[in-house]
Formats: C-alpha cells, sequence, structure tokens
C-alpha cells in the first residue's frame, strides 16, 4: 500500500514555526523507514487548520477521492489533519468508502474499527477543543491588556490614553 504524506504548520510566516515541517518530515520519514511503509507524495501545508478550505489538504483528499486504489496517510497526529469537524468528518468518511484503508501517526495509535474509529473522532474534538479554548484565552488576555491601557498588538488597537 501506498502513503501519501500529510505535514502542516499552523503559521503561515515563514519566520515562525520554522522547524516544525522539517521535523514533522524528518520523524515521519523515520517511522515509515521503521514500519516499512512506502511514501507515494507529500504534502506540506503553511496553514492553521482552524478554518476549513485548505489548498493542500484540499488537494490531498481530491487525489483520494480520484484514485482507484485505497490509500493510507501518515501525519504527525491527527490534529495536523483536522482541527474542524468538516475536515474530521471527510477523513472519517473516506475511511468508512474504503478510500483511506489506513491512517498512520507516529504520535497515535488508529486500527479501522468501530473503536478506532471513535478515538480518532475523540482525537480531532480534541484538537478543535484546544484551538477554541486557546483562541478564547488569547482573546481575554488582550482584553485585559486593554483594561490596563497596554498596547494589544493582537488586535491592533492602539493604546489608550490617560484622559
Amino acid at each position: 500500500m501506498k502513503y501519501f504524506v500529510y505535514i502542516r504548520k499552523s503559521v503561515e510566516d515563514e519566520e515562525r514555526q520554522v522547524m516544525s515541517l522539517e521535523a514533522q518530515l524528518a520523524e515521519i520519514n523515520e517511522f515509515a523507514r521503521r514500519e516499512g511503509l512506502d511514501i507515494a507524495r507529500i504534502f506540506k501545508e503553511n496553514k492553521s487548520a482552524k478554518m476549513p478550505g485548505r489548498p493542500v489538504f484540499n488537494e490531498m483528499i481530491f487525489a483520494i477521492h480520484e484514485k482507484k486504489d485505497p490509500k493510507g496517510i501518515i501525519a504527525w497526529h491527527p490534529d495536523r489533519l483536522a482541527k474542524k469537524s468538516v475536515d474530521g468528518g471527510q477523513i472519517i468518511y473516506l475511511i468508512d468508502m474504503g478510500k483511506i484503508v489506513s491512517l498512520k501517526f507516529p504520535t497515535f495509535w488508529f486500527e479501522p474499527t468501530p473503536q478506532g474509529l471513535f478515538m480518532l473522532q475523540v482525537a480531532f474534538g480534541q484538537s478543535k477543543y484546544y484551538s477554541d479554548n486557546l483562541s478564547e484565552n488569547v482573546r481575554r488576555g488582550v482584553r485585559q491588556k486593554i483594561r490596563r491601557g497596554e498596547w494589544a498588538r493582537a488586535t491592533g488597537f492602539e493604546p489608550m490614553s490617560a484622559d
């Protein structure tokens, strides 16, 4: 069986998370070599999974839909594939349809059984929760900076005056 590799970093800025893609790929290549997995293609994306519509992810999903041979996917962790229910749903659907017959993660165990699919959905849900919770915590921190009259760069607000 041939595997697609999907690696993703959350930040599009080239200067942030510079090592993320390189580190994921190195770990995955080592994992694939150790497990005897045949890598057909590597999909590399610099885009957050917070919103649906990642072009490289969509290209991979399209390639899986179009191929007659079932495929496997290797990713660092399920959160690299999906942080929103629509993306996780696509992966689960492709497994249900027999288009994806194997998911491999160096950091997560998965088998295409009812229990395995449930645990994958839980991992996708945890990824969404982590992302949503982090966003709320950042917004709370920005609001507190504004209350103290500090510069809140993340929002583009100017410092508050003492008037």
